[in-house]
């Protein structure tokens, strides 16, 4: 019944005895043979827990069973200098000891500490916080930068350069008159001068430093960022204080605490258990434990870890609920005291790491095997060493775009925060991108698409349906008395079977803040407005003996209470899913009389529950039992384990509807989705008939199912062909027998509701969408959902109704509980991804300008047209400060992102393909100790990559023509390397060519003798002179002359690529119009670049240094304006082709969606019904 995450248990008063008294500290051995075995006991006297650190050892290990997995031995392994000895004193001992009252028998009725108390303590002690764990230092991450593979190739092309120096030390001197501009400058100057290959390899050396800095700036400005979003949803949880239960936040508590825990709680410190109710905790990240351990009061074991009545920080509640007494916090507790448990697992690689990690690699062994070929060409061509290697590193220079990892690492930065603003949090980088990937998104009714506001709608009781609140097409009657047979006894089991808490009872029932899952204050609030006054003494009044807790398993809650009738003191009383009470009854309450279930009683009651549920309602149904007094007599001891209660015949009293309706803005976030290309599933809880109503009023279901088809066209369902229905509602029953066809029809269905399900069914979801290839985000609040949570490709949780073991799970929490975020967060994804392609597609343009005039060096020969110097200038200059524009560009059209198919589509032909790489790919061995996969050494994982590319299999997996849309595609490269790079190449050889003969009457034919003269060196300033035509230039002539036409280049490349960041803006539409002048900071970073190309160009003695020529006047820029514009309408004719040839393949408009506001689509049209 209700909500999986339900919470129904009852507090059940126990002394907590269960140790000696001895305050003492126990010191247990490393090599225990069983559980609580002691090695060592020191009666020690224990200091104050709230001051008491690390005096004695114990080991965690003892007691573990020998199955448990090496996992579990080396996380118990750590379990050392733990200092808890409370958990062998009794109640009275532990309440004496830090100064606080409770209420054993009645725990909520706790007094708990004092105001004053809590903040004195919080005051001595501190907040109940951990340190932080230690972390890698910052030298340590700034090495791992450096440590990439372009910063290394920098490096060894710097390192090559003094090898060039120590093979020729004398060749690699130029014998020069200096001339300082500013004495500041006069060593550097020299050594440039004096020694280039010195200079050039301090300066690649450094480059690699600086790019390695600047991505470890990036990442501590995204690690603190991330940080500081984290901080936006502190931890919270229920203590008492002063006799009240509050909600206060877990950094304030102090020991001595009484705090309420339930399922789904995070346990924010250790705590002494003295009442509990089914209380199971996971201590898998504490132990490694994976089973769920029961916790109670009292306790016989010696072990700490292993006492019934103990409760660790950082734990989880995974059912029940107990009271619990804090007895440490903060470094004090058990998780602060082990060492490098706070410490993280590694992170898996995300797609958009994975392709840009592959284009890394794929760029920089296409620069290594050009510069090697190029470096051979030298060789062969002109016997030259120190000519070829510069060549060489001139080649895979330009080749390398150096800025690329930094500028990710920050649009990704700047996106989280942005997405933080919408109120989604982020845990990491790479949830921001697989928001945007996602092509199945699973989500949870209650909480997530509906309010989580129940109000009790409909009973029906005594073959009568009677009407809580007149609605639109309310077909009840109103309840004029709440004694009738039957809503009477739907009031009574709603104000004795519960679990929910108050925070006070001094006011109304309908003035008080519940505690509680919100089915059940549903119910509790109509009871209580039903009993008025006398609603607080029914519970003492008829108190609960036993109790099974609702869970996602048998889907009902059932108590004993002492509620005498004639034949004994006991009754049972039971509420839950309606077909399974009714499985259990062998009665019904029908004309105020006790009968047996027939079959027309239960026509009606199919009858109301297809009503009640056809209109959205969540259903629950109501069933008792009076226990005879001979066999359970009043001091009868119920267990679950021996289940000696009454598992059937029970007597059925009716039925009660809870509405609760959609969010507003549900209904077009979900159409908005769909729209989207990106198929939603319901997976829930409820009935189908509920699920399915609560689907027609939000988008989820247009369509028809097959009964339905079958229904309007007078046929048998299993006539209607699989063509002939969109939609499909699915039972959780089924679920087991489903084949691997019957999944991959379900698939197919654009509409589709999984009801009834458990948290196994949710799982087994999502494992075979991922199966089929689906990228997968799955939603969810309560603890039955954090398998699915870790299991997705991105799990998002809810901020505000969502449990700490969801929110733990997931990788993305929703702030605001408002599902529209989402939509709100894909769209985002979705733009981060089109922004990064375009700044990649516009950092790597620069390329082949970049590349070309070193085999033109040496081919032709011609002049050293580009120096690797101002490579870099151009690639960590104005490359990388207009690139990171493109983090703020908007999209192009206000929802052309949101009409597009998910970039990587499920299709038939892909969930194919997938099926066979996994056949060409089999999962590697598991290691029998661990269970976790076996990792190759590093000479095995190294031969098998130089071996790799001589496989068939290989040449299979990059040959195959995938599906969907990836980083860096055919396009990207196309215009990037071939069409806008060849522009741009023949825009500055021809602006390098007219600049040194309109400057320097030097034709391109005498650049190219003097160039292939090999009998002397020409360009520079200690160059013999060159006569020609009648006129001589002596070396320095030659210099200046080249270094002019090299800032020609310079400015040509600059130029050509302010037309390029603004043609890489337009991807669906033409490179014109208003929308490519939106983003401001456009402005800023070539204006930014414009700026520092004119320092190094004009300010001695930078222009020395970047082999530039203050004597370069602008006329000369025109050539490169005329190429910009011949760029632009060549990227017009492109896109006009690329429209016929190629057109965009938006997604196909979905009929029967309905966006208009949510609120219409309460009113809903449902059929009367006579009973």
């Amino acid at each position: 019944m209700g909500h999986p995450r339900d919470n129904y248990n009852n507090s059940i008063g126990l002394d907590g005895s269960g140790g000696e008294g001895l305050s003492r500290v126990v010191t247990f051995g490393g090599n225990n043979a069983g559980a609580g075995n002691i090695h060592t006991l020191s009666a020690v006297p224990s200091s104050d827990p709230r001051t008491m650190r690390n005096t004695d050892g114990i080991d965690g290990n003892e007691g573990s069973p020998p199955d448990q997995g090496a996992r579990e031995k080396n996380e118990k392994s750590k379990l050392k200098n733990v200092d808890i000895t409370e958990h062998l004193l009794t109640l009275d001992e532990v309440c004496i000891k830090f100064s606080v009252k409770t209420n054993a028998s009645n725990p909520q009725e706790s007094f708990g500490l004092s105001t004053g108390q809590a903040a004195e303590l919080l005051a001595t002690n501190g907040p109940n916080t951990l340190t932080p764990p230690k972390k890698k230092s910052s030298f340590q991450k700034f090495m791992v930068c450096l440590s990439s593979l372009f910063n290394l190739m920098l490096v060894a092309a710097g390192v090559l350069q003094y090898v060039l120096l120590g093979i020729d030390f004398k060749d690699n001197k130029i014998n020069a008159s200096i001339t300082p501009i500013s004495t500041l400058f006069i060593a550097a100057y020299w050594l440039y001068c004096t020694y280039p290959s010195i200079y050039m390899g301090a300066i690649l050396i450094a480059v690699a430093f600086i790019n390695a800095g600047v991505e470890w700036y990036q990442q501590r400005k995204s690690e603190n960022t991330l940080a500081a979003l984290l901080k936006m949803i502190p931890a919270k949880t229920h203590a008492i204080r002063e006799g009240k239960l509050d909600t206060v936040e877990a950094a304030g508590l102090v020991a001595g605490d009484v705090v309420f825990l339930r399922m789904g709680d995070k346990i924010p410190a250790d705590c002494y258990v003295f009442s509990a109710s089914d209380l199971k905790v996971d201590n898998s990240s504490l132990t490694g434990e994976s089973e769920p351990q029961e916790r109670q009061a009292g306790n016989t074991m010696r072990n700490p870890l292993e006492a019934t009545n103990m409760v660790f920080s950082g734990t989880l509640v995974i059912s029940g609920e107990a009271y619990a007494i804090v007895v440490r916090t903060g470094d004090n507790t058990v998780l602060g005291q082990i060492a490098g448990m706070t410490a993280g697992e590694e992170k898996a690689q995300s797609p958009l790491n994975h392709e840009i990690a592959m284009y890394v690699r794929i760029i920089a062994s296409v620069a290594i095997f050009t510069g090697a070929v190029f470096f051979i060409a030298g060789m062969c061509l002109y016997k030259d060493f120190p000519f070829a290697i510069n060549f060489a590193i001139g080649t895979f220079v330009a080749w390398v775009p150096e800025g690329l990892p930094a500028t990710v690492t920050m649009l990704l930065t700047i996106a989280a925060k942005r997405m933080a603003a919408e109120n989604v949090l982020v845990k990491d980088l790479q949830g921001v991108e697989t928001l945007g990937a996602i092509t199945l998104l699973a989500t949870d009714k209650t909480g997530t698409l509906t309010r989580n506001q129940m109000t009790v709608t409909n009973i029906w009781a005594n073959g009568r349906l009677y009407s809580s609140t007149r609605g639109h097409n309310d077909m009840g009657e109103p309840i004029t008395n709440a004694d009738a047979s039957g809503v009477r006894e739907i009031i009574a089991i709603s104000t004795l079977c519960r679990s929910v808490k108050f925070d006070r009872t001094d006011v109304p029932v309908e003035k008080r803040q519940l505690l509680g899952d919100a089915t059940e204050s549903g119910l509790v609030r109509f009871a209580g407005a039903r009993i008025g006054s006398d609603f607080d003494e029914m519970l003492p009044r008829h108190p609960k003996v036993f109790e099974v807790p609702f869970n996602s398993a048998n889907k009902w809650m059932l108590s004993v209470h002492r509620l005498a009738h004639a034949e004994g003191p006991l009754t049972l009383l039971i509420k839950g899913a309606p077909e399974r009470i009714l499985r259990l009854c062998a009665t019904i309450i029908h004309g105020d009389a006790v009968v047996p279930l027939t079959d027309e009683h239960r026509k009606q009651y199919d009858e109301t529950y297809e009503y009640m549920a056809s209109r959205g309602h969540r259903v629950l149904a109501f069933a008792q039992l009076q226990l005879g007094g001979s066999e359970y007599p009043e001091d009868y001891v119920f267990s679950k384990k021996t289940q000696n209660y009454p598992t059937g015949g029970y007597t059925f009293v009716g039925l009660a509807s809870l509405e609760d309706p959609p969010k507003h803005g549900v209904r077009e976030a979900i159409g908005r989705c769909r729209s989207a290309g990106i198929q939603v599933m319901m997976v829930t809880g409820d009935h189908p008939l509920t699920a399915e109503a609560i689907g027609r009023k939000i988008n989820l279901v247009v369509g028809e199912t097959r009964e339905g088809v079958a229904k309007r066209m007078g046929r048998a369902v299993e006539d209607v062909g699989e063509d002939e229905y969109d939609a499909m509602v699915i039972h959780g029953e089924q679920i087991s027998e489903m084949t691997d066809r019957d999944w991959e029809l379900v698939f197919r269905k654009p509409e589709v509701i999984f009801a009834r399900t458990s948290p196994k069914n949710k799982l087994e979801i999502v494992t075979r969408a991922q199966a089929m290839g689906h990228i997968c985000g799955v939603t969810g609040d309560g603890v039955n959902d954090s398998p699915a949570l870790k299991k997705a490709d991105l799990g998002i949780a809810m901020n505000e109704s969502g449990s700490d073991v969801s929110k733990e799970a997931a990788s993305m929490i929703l702030l605001d509980d408002n599902f529209a975020s989402i939509v709100k967060g894909i769209a985002e994804g979705r733009l981060i991804f089109a922004n990064l392609k375009k700044s990649i597609r516009y950092t790597v343009t620069h390329s082949t300008p970049e590349v070309i005039p070193q085999i033109l060096y040496i081919i032709v020969p011609l002049p050293p047209m580009i120096t690797p110097l101002m490579i870099l200038c151009i690639d960590l200059g104005f490359e990388i400060m207009a690139a990171l524009t493109y983090a703020w560009e908007p999209p192009e059209s206000r929802n052309g992102l949101m009409k597009l198919p998910p970039r990587k589509p499920v299709t038939m032909r892909s969930a194919a393909q997938l099926r066979a790489y996994n056949a060409r790919h089999p999962p590697p061995p598991l290691d029998p100790e661990t269970g976790e996969p076996l990792k190759q050494r590093w000479p095995s994982r190294v031969a098998h990559t130089l071996k790799a590319p001589f496989t068939r299999v290989w040449w299979q997996d990059r040959l195959e023509k995938k599906e969907g849309e990836i980083l860096v595609d055919g396009d990207l490269l196309s215009w990037s390397y071939i069409e806008a790079g060849l522009i741009s190449t023949i825009s500055l050889i021809v602006t390098f060519f007219v600049v040194i003969y309109c400057r320097h009457h030097i034709s391109p034919r005498q650049l190219r003798l003097m160039a292939k003269d090999t009998s002397v060196t020409y360009f520079n300033k200690d160059s013999p002179d060159y006569t020609y035509g009648g006129r001589t230039f002596s070396g320095s002539d030659q210099f200046y002359a080249l270094n002019e036409g090299r800032t020609g280049i310079m400015f040509s490349i600059y130029i050509l690529q302010v037309f390029n960041l603004f043609i890489c803006k337009a991807r669906f539409r033409l490179p014109f119009g208003r929308f490519m002048f939106r983003n401001i900071r456009t402005f800023y970073g070539f204006g930014c670049g414009l700026l520092l190309l004119v320092i190094v160009t004009y300010i001695p003695p930078l222009n020395s240094v970047f082999n530039s020529s203050y004597k370069s006047i602008p006329l000369y820029w025109l050539i490169a304006l005329g190429f910009g514009g011949l760029l632009l309408l060549y990227a017009t004719a492109r896109t006009l082709f690329l429209r016929r040839s190629r057109p965009i393949k938006w997604n196909n408009t979905i009929q029967g969606l309905h966006m208009h506001p949510t609120i219409w689509s309460t009113r809903h049209t449902t059929k009367s019904i006579e009973v």
